[in-house]
């Protein structure tokens, strides 16, 4: 089972970012965890970093060709606005889910609103890195249920 982790804008600035809010682990370490835990479930993942909301779309696109059962996204604050995101994950007939570091029902209430969690399979929110581990759990059940 292949699954992707797609992570979304700023991202790349974890463990240098607001820490209050995101910990102090860089995106280097969450990918190493993630890694580590799909040896563990027996799956493979891809993880994949982007600034630019069209890359992220393209790579959301290219799903459709690939031999990937399930996607894992915290796509920061793409999750507020953008319908671009949203449209593109619509497209996949495999399991999404939805992750985020902080709880975003705790912090401004813009963060509130996801225009991405009406297409995902579910949404997991503030436990910091195990966010991730969690997501890309829930993904391999969704797979393994999907399939049954």
């Amino acid at each position: 089972m292949r699954i992707l982790v797609l992570h979304g804008v700023n991202l790349n600035m974890f463990g240098r970012r607001d820490p209050t809010h995101y910990g102090t682990a860089t995106l280097a370490q969450i990918d190493s965890g993630l890694e580590t835990l799909a040896a563990e479930l027996g799956v493979t993942v891809e993880c994949f970093q982007t600034n630019h909301e069209g890359e992220m779309v393209e790579r959301i696109h290219k799903v459709m060709d690939e031999e990937v059962q399930a996607v894992v996204i915290n796509a920061g604050a793409w999750t507020h606005y953008s319908h671009a995101i949203a449209d593109a994950l619509a497209i996949l007939k495999i399991p999404v889910v939805e992750v985020h570091m902080s709880n975003v029902h705790a912090r401004e209430s813009f963060r509130h609103n996801s225009v991405l969690s009406g297409v995902c399979t579910g949404s997991i929110c503030g436990f910091g890195p195990a966010s991730y581990l969690l997501g890309l759990r829930a993904a391999r059940n969704a797979v393994i249920h999907m399939n049954k």
